[in-house]
């Protein structure tokens, strides 16, 4: 795979898919195999960016390839990364319902199905920090916890996945739990699932659900 390309790539698609706004959020990717991360610029416009903009960089917050400087959020990406052999894509995203809640640091429960399936529990709203500082990125690592994805107080959001399809995926169900939990409050109080229930969907994603 050319890593460069593909955090290229899926910046325009998280651009175009409602879950940021002009140069807002910011995407990482990591090779397994070498261990290292690619990193959108700081600052660029999503369909303005090419692969020579991408930063690559190690797992000891090193640039070790590209000009750019990177985006602001790259020691909150490989901090994750490091606490997490599991994840090799990050995706903070600025989503419009998901930070409804993140305003309010308020959690969103597994109010849904696919709640419970792809978010694999409540997501966490992590305490305040600013932008770009190692106190949000520490935040951020403890609300994420073993988790899928994680809300930042007064920010926006944070999906982590195994590829990046697996965290556009997080991103997705978020928002869209994010939604359907907000307009159920306006009604009256919705009952999330309980963990037990939490732990069975999340076996049956991994073990029973789609084409083996």
């Amino acid at each position: 795979m050319n890593y460069k390309e593909a955090v290229v790539e899926n910046g325009i698609r998280m651009l175009h898919s409602g879950l940021t706004v002009e140069t807002w959020g910011n995407i990482s990717m990591r090779d397994p195999e070498t261990g290292l991360i690619y990193l959108t610029p700081s600052g660029m416009p999503y369909d303005k960016i090419v692969p020579d903009d991408i930063v690559v960089m190690n797992s000891r917050f090193e640039v070790v390839e590209g000009t750019r400087k990177p985006t602001i959020e790259s020691g909150m990406h490989i901090g994750i990364m490091n606490a997490r052999p599991d994840v090799n894509a990050v995706i903070h995203t600025h989503p419009v319902d998901s930070q409804i809640f993140a305003l309010l640091h308020r959690d969103i429960p597994p109010v849904i199905d696919e709640a419970a399936q792809i978010l694999r529990g409540t997501v966490r709203c992590a305490k305040y920090g600013l932008p770009g500082t190692d106190e949000l990125a520490e935040n951020v690592i403890e609300a994420l916890g073993d988790g899928t994805a994680c809300l930042m107080a007064n920010h926006g959001a944070v999906a982590a996945g195994a590829d990046i399809d697996a965290a556009f995926r997080i991103c997705t169900v978020l928002e869209m739990t994010a939604k359907i939990y907000y307009k159920a409050l306006c009604i009256g109080d919705p009952q999330p699932l309980d963990d037990e229930k939490v732990a069975i969907m999340v076996d049956f994603v991994a073990n029973q659900y789609g084409q083996r």
